[in-house]
C-alpha cells in the first residue's frame, strides 16, 4: 500500500512514512493510492468479532508490510483495553429507525480517542530504535488536545504542541489538556480562533525553515492514520444492523470532515452506505458547499457545539482529489488565496450520490436534546444532538436504520445539555478529580512568528 498527495508534487510514500509524516511536503494531504475492497463474504464475516478483530481486519490492509497483522493485533488490544465498554463503540437506541452510535468509552471522554490511542502506539512503534524525535504540532477545537494530549503523555521521542482557541472550548475540555504535566505536553491557548490555530499549523509545516529544523508531525485528521482508524466503527456499527444484507445511513456531527470522510472511505470499501448526512451548526461551510457548491469561508460563530465552530475543513481536500480524480492543488491554492472557491460539476454530482447535509441551528439542537431525554432517556451532548437532528429529518426510507454518531460525552459541556434538559451530566468517575488539578498553559498571540518561536525553545531538533 502506497500512499499519495491530494496536491501531486509529493513523493509516494508506506504507511510507516505517512504516519509519521503527517502533512505531504507539497502542502497536500496523503490517501490510499486506491481503496481497498471488501466483498459481501468479507463484511459478512464480520458479525460477531470483537471490536479489536474488526479494527484488524479493516486496517490490515492499510498498513502494508509496516506491521504484521499479529503487531496491529497487540496495538489494537492495548489500545482499546482503555475503553471503559466492552463494546468499544456500543450502539444505543432510540426509536424504531435511530441510533446512537457511542463514540465516547475512551479515556477522555470523545470519539478522538478511537484513533488517538491507536495513533501513540503507532508513533512507538515507528520510533522504536531509532535516534528520530517527533514533535506534535496540533490544532484544537476541544476534543482533539485532550485525546491526543493522553495518548503521547510521558512517551519517549515525542513533544506534542497543542494550539486550542483560547476562550472557546468547554471547561471541561480544557482541564482535560492543561492538567497533564508530563514535561513533553505543552498547552498554548491563542488568542484567536480555531481556524487562526489550524492555518499556523499548516503554515508550520509547509515552512521550509522549521519543517527542516524539527521532524514535525500531525495528531489531527490530516493524519492518515487517524482517519483510518475512524473507519472500524463504520464497519463495526453496519455489520450490527444488517450489512451487507441491509444498507445504513449515518449522520455525522462535523466540523473538520474527517469523521465523515472515514464513513466515506468505508463505502469505498464495499460497505452498504444508504447515506452519509453531514451535519453541520451555523458554521455551516460544508453544508453550502455540498448544497450549492459554495465553499467559502465566513466569520466562525461561537456556539455551544464548539468543537463545529469551524470555517475551514481540512478533510474536504480528501473528497474533493477523490472525487476530481486529479490534483486539486489549483482548486486549494485558490482557496487558500481567496477563502472561497466553487466545486466543480463533477465534484457536486459525485458527492450527492452519497452525501447530504444540513444546518443545525440552537433551537433545533436544543430540541433535539429534549426528544432524546424525554422520548429515549438518553442525555446528549450538543454535537451529537445536531447529528440527530439532522437524521430525523434526513428522510430515509423506512427500512434504513439510521445512526447518529454521539462524539462525546454530555459532561464535556455540561452547562450547555442542562440549559436545554434541566439536567446537569456529571463527570465519569474515571476522569478522576479533573476540577481540583493544577492547569499550566501559556497564551500567546496567534501570530506564526510567536508560535514557532515558542516551539523552538522547547523542541528537540533533528539529529
Amino acid at each position: 500500500m502506497h500512499y499519495q498527495s491530494t496536491r501531486g508534487a509529493a513523493p509516494l510514500l508506506g504507511f510507516r512514512d505517512v504516519t509519521l509524516a503527517g502533512l505531504a511536503s507539497d502542502g497536500g494531504l496523503y490517501v490510499p493510492q486506491s481503496w481497498p475492497s471488501f466483498s459481501r463474504e468479507q463484511i459478512a464475516a464480520l458479525a460477531g468479532l470483537s471490536y479489536v478483530e474488526t479494527a484488524v481486519r479493516v486496517m490490515l490492509p492499510f498498513v502494508g508490510e509496516d506491521l504484521s497483522e499479529d503487531e496491529l493485533r497487540e496495538l489494537c488490544t492495548r489500545a482499546y483495553g482503555r475503553f471503559a465498554h466492552a463494546a468499544v463503540t456500543p450502539l444505543v437506541q432510540l426509536d424504531q429507525q435511530q441510533w446512537l452510535l457511542e463514540l465516547f468509552h475512551g479515556p477522555t471522554l470523545a470519539f478522538k480517542d478511537v484513533a488517538l490511542q491507536l495513533l501513540g502506539l503507532l508513533f512507538e512503534r515507528f520510533l522504536r530504535g531509532g535516534n528520530q524525535h517527533l514533535t506534535i504540532v496540533g490544532a484544537t477545537s476541544g476534543d482533539t488536545g485532550s485525546a491526543a494530549i493522553d495518548a503521547v503523555a510521558g512517551r519517549i521521542g515525542v513533544d506534542i504542541f497543542m494550539l486550542h482557541p483560547k476562550g472557546r472550548v468547554s471547561e471541561v475540555q480544557r482541564r482535560q489538556m492543561t492538567t497533564v504535566l508530563a514535561p513533553n505536553v505543552h498547552n498554548i491557548a491563542i488568542e484567536g480562533s480555531f481556524d487562526d490555530a489550524q492555518a499556523l499549523v499548516k503554515a508550520m509545516f509547509n515552512d521550509r525553515d522549521f519543517a527542516g529544523r524539527f521532524q514535525v508531525t500531525a495528531v489531527n485528521s490530516i493524519n492518515w492514520a487517524r482517519l483510518m482508524a475512524q473507519v472500524v466503527y463504520y464497519f463495526y456499527a453496519a455489520v450490527r444492523l444488517g450489512a451487507p444484507d441491509r444498507p445504513v445511513a449515518f449522520s455525522v456531527p462535523t466540523g473538520n470532515f474527517g469523521d465523515v470522510f472515514a464513513g466515506y472511505v468505508a463505502a469505498k470499501m464495499g460497505l452498504p452506505v444508504a447515506k452519509l448526512v453531514v451535519a453541520t451548526n451555523v458554521n455551516d461551510i460544508l453544508h453550502r458547499a455540498l448544497s450549492t457548491g459554495d465553499y467559502s469561508a465566513g466569520t466562525v460563530t461561537p456556539t455551544d457545539a464548539p468543537s463545529m465552530d469551524i470555517q475551514v475543513s481540512s478533510n474536504f481536500e480528501r473528497l474533493l482529489f477523490d472525487l476530481a480524480g486529479a490534483s486539486v492543488a489549483d482548486q486549494m491554492r485558490g482557496f487558500e488565496a481567496n477563502r472561497a472557491m466553487q466545486l466543480s460539476n463533477a465534484q457536486r454530482q459525485g458527492a450527492a450520490a452519497l452525501f447530504a447535509s444540513d444546518r443545525i441551528d440552537a433551537a433545533e439542537m436544543n430540541g433535539a436534546m429534549r426528544w432524546a431525554h424525554a422520548e429515549a432517556g438518553q442525555v446528549l451532548d450538543p454535537h451529537s444532538a445536531i447529528g440527530l437532528a439532522a437524521a430525523r429529518r434526513a428522510g430515509a426510507p423506512a427500512e434504513v436504520p439510521v445512526v447518529t454518531l454521539a462524539t462525546a460525552h454530555a459532561a464535556k459541556f455540561a452547562d450547555a445539555v442542562e440549559r436545554a434538559t434541566g439536567v446537569r451530566p456529571s463527570v465519569p468517575s474515571r476522569v478522576g478529580d479533573l476540577y481540583q488539578r493544577q492547569e499550566r498553559y501559556d497564551v500567546l498571540p496567534a501570530t506564526f512568528e510567536a508560535i514557532t518561536s515558542y516551539i523552538a525553545e522547547r523542541a528537540t531538533p533533528k539529529a
